[in-house]
């Protein structure tokens, strides 16, 4: 295991959920974080509760100059980026029929060309200079897909061959994992407006058998933890509860 004690480290998606919970265990480890995250107050609170280690930049990560500021904060504070954590996602549920044109857009938006703005961003960097972690976070809806969530696993299923084609394309320089979270306590779901899918989640009880984030986040840090031969590609991971 190697440790991630100075490792720099970009987060997007960084102000809640799984980012924020990855910053402030990394934090602890004593890595070198850029935060990225469109709301200004909650990432500069986390700054302040991990103190000089960690910088920010607001990003709306579907904006491509947004995402290369995120990068270029990093070089002018740390002088390296050695790994992106690619988190920021959104999850707007609906059935087709509703016709949610809007939501669709955007999940598009953010959970595919954000992806791909915040890897442009640093890949050059990192193939430069031989090495660099890259973590997508995908969902188990990018593994199987359920009445509501075909417009989300759709991005999510994006996200899993984004990460296929880039370990093929770095191969021997670029470590890339792909994790897919179940169900876990973010505020993903608050993002979601069709009543209907609403109902449906409580009839199943999501809410009770929800994870803490902090797990995912601990999967996210073993990762960058591994020794750099070693890569794990896809890491799957869920509540115990949670039986799909």
């Amino acid at each position: 295991m190697q440790s991630v004690k100075d490792m720099v480290v970009v987060i997007t998606g960084a102000s809640s959920g799984f980012g924020a919970e990855t910053a402030k265990l990394l934090g602890e480890k004593g890595a070198k974080l850029v935060l990225g995250a469109r709301r200004e107050d909650r990432l500069k609170a986390l700054c302040d509760r991990i103190g000089e280690n960690a910088v920010y930049s607001v990003c709306d990560i579907s904006k491509k100059d947004d995402a290369l500021a995120l990068a270029q904060k990093g070089l002018d504070s740390f002088g390296k980026i050695d790994a992106l954590v690619n988190n920021a996602g959104i999850m707007p549920l609906s059935f087709l029929a509703k016709g949610m044109v809007e939501d669709w857009d955007r999940m598009i938006d953010v959970n595919i060309k954000g992806v791909l703005y915040a890897i442009h961003a640093v890949l050059n960097h990192m193939l430069e200079r031989g090495s660099g972690t890259i973590i997508n976070i995908s969902s188990i809806a990018g593994l199987r897909t359920n009445p509501s969530t075909a417009v989300y696993s759709g991005t999510k299923y994006a996200v899993r061959a984004i990460s296929d084609g880039l370990r093929m394309e770095t191969g021997g320089k670029i470590r890339v994992s792909c994790i897919y979270p179940g169900a876990f306590t973010t505020e993903l779901a608050a993002s979601i407006r069709d009543e209907s899918v609403i109902e449906v989640f409580r009839a199943r009880g999501f809410d009770k058998i929800a994870g803490d984030a902090k797990r995912v986040a601990e999967a996210i840090v073993s990762v960058l933890e591994q020794n750099p031969e070693l890569s794990l590609s896809d890491i799957v991971i869920r509540p115990t509860a949670q039986a799909m």
